[in-house]
């Protein structure tokens, strides 16, 4: 197999800088004339000539950027009776995933009558643009579809030969089951590696750098190369890219603040945080600590009392040996009357000269 030739993208070989695919989806490519633009970057997906028969009408087209429903840059129908979605998704969303679906949903639902069979429903393609990172992935272009597989055999669901001759007639370009589905493309630019291999990398690198060397071949890229052109367009038409390229700033630049000012809120207040745990942890210490020498104190102040009771006790007792020692008691009843031994008694006496 011959590998294409890859192209260097030298200054020289590079037209003047185009406009941004948004813009240019939003006021040029709706014009007829401009279809075969969007027919080459849907032809290199879809790996088939696709015929752009007219851009539908639909609350999804809505311009509005506070608008909800703004789900959709452009929805073109093709040759087959094929919905195709093409949204390009500058700022991050968590959820993207969801308002892909809930994009292919409303117009399912806006594109079939009530009452309508449900092989009136339409074959959606949804083709995402997107200018951040988008889950994790290595790859610049995903494509996602339903597929329906055996959980004991693995094995793949598939048309009866009664449904394809049913689709053969309502829908021809029905071969599987994936085909009755939504198709997705994530086209994700920020993982372009910038270097041109084949027709999709070629158009890739228009995405990502606004300029398309001399040398690209993909259809659709000549096309925009001569009619994309920021000289080319109106004096109006330059004045309200400019607004569009000045607002992309100015919103890039609000998310940026925004992201410090949380990262340097959410530090603040992560010393904060850190500073009180400390201080509690520092005053549970010193409660344990008080707590300590409390109960130190407390035992060593039983154990004055005890040594004292003990003391007391052995004064007592001594008194008491004396006292009848003199009154001329026996060892034995003096051991009688304080419960000590002869010899404890004898000791006593001695030490007072008694014996």
């Amino acid at each position: 197999m011959k590998t294409k030739k890859k192209v260097k993208t030298t200054p020289q070989s590079v037209t003047p800088t185009l406009i941004r695919f948004d813009w240019a989806m939003k006021r040029l490519l709706r014009q007829k004339a401009n279809f075969t633009v969007l027919e080459g970057l849907l032809s290199v997906l879809l790996k088939e000539q696709v015929k752009i028969i007219n851009i539908k009408e639909s609350e999804s087209n809505q311009s509005h950027s506070n608008d909800k429903f703004n789900r959709v840059d452009i929805l073109v129908e093709n040759h087959h009776g094929e919905l195709l979605i093409i949204e390009i998704q500058n700022s991050e969303e968590v959820d993207y995933f969801l308002r892909m679906l809930y994009g292919v949903s409303k117009v399912i639902t806006e594109h079939i009558s009530k009452g309508d069979p449900y092989s009136k429903v339409r074959k959606v393609y949804h083709i995402n643009i997107v200018y951040f990172r988008l889950g994790e992935g290595a790859d610049y272009v995903y494509y996602g579809s339903t597929e329906f597989r055996g959980i004991h055999n693995n094995d793949l669901l598939q048309l009866t030969n009664e449904q394809k001759e049913f689709f053969a007639v309502e829908r021809n370009h029905v071969k599987d089951v994936k085909d009755l589905y939504p198709g997705y493309y994530i086209l994700c630019v920020e993982n372009f590696d910038k270097v041109a291999e084949n027709s999709l990398d070629e158009w890739m690198y228009y995405l990502k750098n606004n300029a398309i060397p001399a040398g690209f071949k993909a259809p659709g890229l000549e096309e925009a190369r001569e009619r994309l052109q920021y000289d080319a367009l109106s004096e109006e038409e330059k004045l309200d890219y400019d607004h569009h390229l000045s607002q992309r700033l100015y919103e890039q630049n609000a998310i940026n603040t925004a992201v410090f000012k949380g990262h340097f809120k959410g530090k603040a207040e992560g010393l904060a945080k850190g500073k009180a745990e400390r201080n509690r942890l520092k005053a549970k210490l010193e409660a344990a600590q008080a707590e300590k020498e409390a109960a130190q104190a407390e035992k060593e102040e039983t154990q004055a009392k005890l040594e004292a009771a003990q003391a007391e006790k052995e004064a007592a007792q001594k008194n008491v040996v004396i006292n009848s020692h003199v009154a001329g008691l026996s060892l034995e009843t003096i051991s009688s009357i304080t419960g000590l031994t002869a010899g404890q008694i004898i000791e006593i006496l001695k030490r007072h000269s008694l014996v």
